[in-house]
């Protein structure tokens, strides 16, 4: 699956407001509304970095948000050079479901460029 990074809007150096959002499909496929918490596992050198992640919320459920936030990840995301990035363009990454509410961020994909204006946006 590809989850992209999400930012509130304000690249804190704390890495509080980042996360990963989430596509509705992967959601409904890959997660379970009576799960409290899931495992985000981020490489880290030579290790790994587990992130518990709150998912017993409405926004996480409902049709617009869907989005795994914690500050531990908005770290990793600061120290791995992934952010703060170009507006328009978060990176987007590969996620494996390793099943016990565990997810693996294996990479991060081509680097996408930021949205571009076109015709009559530009003027």
């Amino acid at each position: 699956m590809i989850w992209t990074a999400w930012n509130d809007g304000i690249h804190r150096r704390s890495g509080a407001g980042y996360g990963f959002k989430v596509p509705a499909e992967d959601r409904d496929l890959y997660f379970r509304p009576d799960w409290h918490t899931v495992t985000v596992e981020l490489q880290e050198g030579r290790g790994v970095l587990a992130v518990e992640v709150n998912v017993a919320k409405d926004s996480f459920w409902g049709a617009e948000c869907r989005e795994l936030i914690d500050e531990k990840i908005g770290r990793w995301l600061r120290g791995s050079g992934y952010a703060p990035w170009p507006r328009g363009a978060p990176p987007r990454f590969e996620v494996e479901a390793a099943g016990d509410r565990r997810f693996i961020v294996r990479r991060r994909l081509t680097q996408n460029k930021p949205l571009q204006r076109t015709g009559a946006a530009r003027r």
